[in-house]
């Protein structure tokens, strides 16, 4: 368990690195294959030895190498998170490799579109696309007998947020409408726990801005995509769990 903990978490770091990227320039209309990074302050390029994964961070001590500005935290923050949440993948998941590599890719695109809510306020259209053709393929060479209830779960959840997109446009975007679509393809059934973690978080932090901000709240628009990334995490943990645990104590 621990060599393989270790190896996705390795990878993990990586990918966080690289999605780092793809949230900083996509929403900017910027090539994520080229040029190399630089620094936001200066211009100048980051070099590979200074680009290791939190590695280069700690050494630099936050800070470029060049200017001196700082470098930030979000950064070693996300690819920490990203190598953590592949290090649980991996352990929950490492009986079955094509589930596995279903849930890595998964919680990939979930980190993706998780900074570019948080920073640009908006889920982009072509992460959400990648992420589905990528599901498509999986299941397609892996488990295409699980299409229909994939379908269903992608067009329910889709349709469930749909409904609040349209009651709360101010509160509800499209992009949440299609990335709980996307996310019913790779979770299937456990995309319904995924949704509840999703409503139940984004109202607790949503009344506690409204307890903290008093009239000024309205004004403070609260993204929604990282409360359905952290539900489609846990989802994928432990929504066949969850699901069972709900029959058992409702419906049997």
């Amino acid at each position: 368990m621990f060599p393989i903990a270790s190896l996705a978490f390795v990878g993990g770091m990586v990918t966080g690195s690289f999605v780092g990227v793809v949230a900083h320039r996509l929403p900017r209309g910027d090539s994520i294959v080229g040029p190399r990074s630089v620094c936001d302050s200066c211009g100048a390029r980051i070099a590979a030895y200074d680009n290791v994964p939190i590695l280069s961070w700690l050494i630099l001590r936050g800070r470029c190498r060049n200017c001196h500005a700082r470098i930030p935290i979000r950064y070693p923050l996300i690819e920490l998170a990203v190598g953590a949440a592949f290090a649980a993948t991996a352990i929950v998941l490492r009986d079955d490799p094509a589930q596995l590599a279903l849930g890595l890719v998964f919680v990939a695109m979930l980190a993706a579109v998780t900074l570019t809510d948080l920073e640009r306020r908006v889920i982009p259209n072509v992460i959400l696309l990648a992420g589905s053709v990528a599901a498509i393929i999986l299941v397609a060479a892996t488990d295409p007998s699980s299409f229909p209830e994939r379908a269903i779960a992608a067009a329910g959840a889709g349709g469930f947020l749909l409904v609040f997109a349209v009651a709360y446009p101010r509160g509800m975007g499209m992009g949440d409408v299609k990335l709980a679509a996307v996310m019913g393809l790779y979770l299937g059934s456990a995309v319904a726990p995924a949704l509840l973690v999703a409503v139940l978080v984004g109202t607790v932090v949503g009344v506690g801005v409204m307890l903290s901000r008093g009239s000024g709240a309205g004004k403070l628009a609260v993204p929604f995509g990282p409360f359905l990334a952290l539900g489609g995490v846990v989802a994928l943990l432990a929504g066949d769990q969850l699901i069972d645990a709900y029959l058992n104590a409702f419906v049997r």
